[in-house]
């Protein structure tokens, strides 16, 4: 009894010994990674450049919230005007929200925010992942934290923001709502992508009835589907021409409406300029009761494609958005609203159609053209933030593949998603044709944007807490005084639910479920990678030729993982008793940063000692990062490994593995066992047979030779840089090939049902439908080798 206790004794602590030298084994790349970190600087900009930039943020940033004067008071007032000092409460309610929202809110606080100048609710979503692990994929490593762009400050224990990092990663459930959050915002800016086109265009065109009243609403309909498809047709040129395209387009359009603004203000009643003063929103609520609540709605158009401007932040600086809205959009829109309240003052029968109707007849029709042309520049906004958004949600593992264009030398963050480009288009003709008017659309526009705006609300209160760590006292006046105004609005379009506020929530739902979806999936797939890895310790064990017929080429093995071995790899050698004569596992990894500076972007390492030709190479991106066309992978990948030999020769012939550094680790002196063979070679490992688990290895003694004498440092690393160059370059002129895993995820066979319809059906179909990772590298047919698979989770 007491030998057999002995030996289970024996056999634990050998299963443990083999467990903690695999993690030894597998410790993050914290060396390499600091071997590769450089300083990055920020490129100045000149002020005659930012003031370009400024300029051609008008047509791209701005469009949306400057068009918004065609359609707000209309939809404010769809059954008139009860009393003349209405409008003033309604002008009031305008200008301080334009005041409050856009102004303070988004254009000197939010866009503060932005993760390294990307804006958008992912941007938020991955500077809070940097700084606490709420991140749902757990693929963190310690390495990623020595990136230049990573930006990760540590917490002081007592602090508020150590107490609200602990509070967030102490329950799972709180990671995942606040993941559903990111989406739902996100959701919402998709949908406002298409419904902004739709009212914005259709307000347009509807002023041609006031100089023909004959022309039919079918006949209005199809010139506004017609200019639809002409502005989603010129997205492929991308951002940076249609940008000098519309933006003198916008430019003047503002021009426009700040002077009939005055003009109004000039010819029909000053008085208006009283709605300065908050008594009147208190006497419009007073006076009105619901229908002045329910009226909000309409006010509520009046910021609509703020939240784009947010999002739209990494196509241009925050200090161009900045100047442009403050010394061009906010003065002019507020001089048109004015403009529009004095009109209506004295002709309150003539809210439908207002702002044509204020327009002096002299520069009629020069402003409805230049009026439509803006309709059509304002979807641009809305348009760049969806493509901005479905690039992040790709790379944050969000959203199916899709091929993302760079359209843009110049300014790298500027892309054409082409896929999502005709979904909108094929979306937002339908929204157009279905409804018909502006006053449902506008109802739907409304809703989409107060969500976006809580969200966004939501998630600044979390960086306020854990990136800027700001007094609480400012995140109390910040979080009060933001949801008192959305929260109020988001009441008021409630009510609108069932007269068009429930076509954002279709779309929004449609789009989340895709995301909730795939990204459960990846999860999944990476969990069950993560579960089923092959410990190094097993490779190990089976010797420089793993048991296998080592035949000449290169092997890049893909898989997510990056320690240990991939399943795949231990499912091919199975079935196929040959391997290439070099080994590389390649990890493609996202990171929550905007980017990746090229120079740290690859991390290799090798395993074993230097006759095993195994290495494990991490590849890492940014959210915004782009792999082009151009770009040669492979032999990026080897440029870093010949470099990764150069370092590692001027290491004294040592390589970078930890199995060289396990002994110091283990014991207090040096030991005979850490030193390197007369072949420059690291000391063997032998397994004992006797041990169950395959993950338990036993290091046993090299002795050194007795009678060869020990070459120097110098002469081993000169001669094993030349030697391992030379045969790296063999193997590669030998053959390269990609080994990817094409696996098929399934739900068992006890899942519920629910879990069987997600992974079976719309997992799949989503797995089908986007684009293969071969394709996204850009590598040939002709050198790839699929290992397929099937994953039960």
């Amino acid at each position: 009894m007491a030998s057999r206790m002995g030996t289970d004794e024996e056999m634990g602590q050998n299963k443990s010994n083999g467990w903690m030298l695999d993690q030894k084994l597998d410790q993050p790349m914290d060396e390499e990674a600091m071997k590769l970190k450089n300083m990055s600087t920020e490129k100045e900009i000149s002020t005659i450049l930012l003031l370009q930039l400024a300029f051609q943020s008008l047509g791209v940033v701005y469009g949306d919230l400057g068009t918004s004067p065609l359609y707000v008071y209309y939809n404010t007032f769809p059954r008139g005007i009860a009393e003349p000092e209405d409008v003033i409460g309604v002008l009031s309610l305008i200008i301080y929200s334009l005041t409050l929202v856009p102004l303070i809110k988004y254009v000197f606080i939010v866009s503060r925010a932005t993760d390294n100048g990307q804006g958008g609710t992912f941007a938020l979503y991955s500077l809070l992942c940097r700084h606490a692990k709420i991140k749902i994929i757990p693929n963190y490593d310690q390495s990623d934290e020595k990136l230049t762009t990573y930006n990760y400050r540590s917490y002081h224990e007592k602090s508020l923001a150590a107490k609200t990092k602990r509070w967030l990663e102490k329950y799972a459930y709180r990671k995942t709502a606040l993941l559903v959050l990111v989406l739902v915002g996100s959701c919402m800016v998709i949908g406002d992508g298409i419904l902004t086109p739709a009212i914005s265009v259709l307000s347009a065109v509807d002023g041609i009835n006031i100089t023909h009243p004959k022309l039919s609403k079918d006949m209005v309909l199809m010139i506004a589907v017609a200019l639809i498809i002409i502005l989603f047709s010129m997205q492929h040129y991308g951002t940076d021409k249609v940008g000098w395209l519309f933006s003198p387009i916008v430019f003047v359009w503002f021009l426009l409406i700040g002077g009939i603004g005055i003009y109004n203000i000039c010819k029909y009643e000053t008085s208006v300029l009283k709605a300065f003063s908050p008594v009147y929103i208190y006497r419009y609520f007073k006076r009105g009761g619901k229908d002045s609540w329910t009226s909000l709605g309409g006010v509520m158009l009046s910021l609509t494609g703020t939240e784009a401007l947010f999002a739209d932040l990494s196509l241009f600086p925050v200090p161009a958005i900045q100047i442009a809205f403050t010394v061009v959009v906010f003065p002019c829109l507020l001089l048109a609203y004015v403009g529009q309240a004095a009109y209506l003052v004295q002709n309150s029968d003539q809210v439908v159609g207002v702002f044509y109707h204020s327009i002096p007849d002299s520069i009629y029709f020069p402003v409805y053209v230049v009026a439509t042309l803006a309709a059509i520049v304002a979807s641009q906004a809305t348009i760049c933030a969806t493509f901005s958004l479905i690039k992040q949600a790709v790379a944050l593992g969000c959203f199916p593949r899709v091929k993302v264009i760079h359209t843009s030398k110049k300014y790298p963050n500027q892309i054409y998603i082409p896929d999502i480009n005709w979904i909108l288009m094929i979306l937002c003709i339908t929204v157009t044709t279905a409804f018909k008017s502006q006053y449902q659309i506008g109802n739907a526009s409304g809703a989409a944007v107060v969500i976006v705006m809580l969200v966004t609300t939501f998630l600044m209160i979390l960086i306020m807490l854990l990136v800027w760590r700001s007094h609480w006292m400012l995140i109390l006046i910040f979080t009060v005084l933001s949801l008192v105004v959305e929260l109020t609005y988001f009441s008021a379009v409630i009510l609108k639910v069932n007269q068009g506020g429930w076509v954002p929530l279709v779309i929004a739902t449609v789009f989340f479920i895709i995301m909730y979806v795939w990204h459960y999936g990846t999860v999944k797939h990476y969990e069950f990678e993560m579960h089923n890895k092959v410990p190094l310790a097993w490779i190990l064990r089976l010797g420089p030729s793993l048991g296998l017929v080592r035949v000449p080429g290169v092997g890049l093995v893909y898989s997510e993982l990056a320690s240990g071995v991939p399943n795949i790899f231990s499912h091919l050698i199975t079935n196929v008793p040959a391997i290439h004569s070099v080994v590389i596992f390649v990890c493609v990894k996202y990171l929550p940063v905007y980017t990746v500076p090229e120079g740290e972007r690859f991390l290799i390492k090798r395993i074993g000692t230097m006759d095993f030709h195994m290495f494990r190479c991490v590849v890492r991106y940014g959210y915004s990062d782009l792999r082009k066309k151009d770009d040669d992978f492979e032999n990026k990948l080897f440029d870093s490994l010949f470099m990764f030999f150069r370092l590692e020769s001027l290491m004294d012939g040592f390589s970078d593995s930890d199995e060289h550094s396990l002994c110091d680790q283990e014991t207090e002196g040096p030991r005979d066992d850490c030193l390197l063979n007369g072949n420059g070679n690291a000391p063997e490992f032998n397994v004992n047979s006797n041990v169950s688990s395959g993950d338990s290895i036993v290091l046993v003694d090299s002795p050194l030779p007795k009678n060869n004498t020990i070459m120097s440092s110098s002469q081993a690393s000169k001669h094993s840089e030349v030697d391992g160059l030379e045969f790296m370059k063999r193997c590669r002129d030998a053959g390269v090939v990609h080994l990817m895993g094409n696996t098929i995820l399934k739900a068992k066979s006890d899942s519920r049902f629910y879990k069987k319809i997600t992974i079976d059906y719309v997992y799949a179909f989503l797995r089908k439908i986007c684009r293969e990772k071969n394709v996204i590298f850009h590598i040939p047919y002709e050198s790839l080798l699929n290992v397929g698979q099937v994953y039960y989770v």
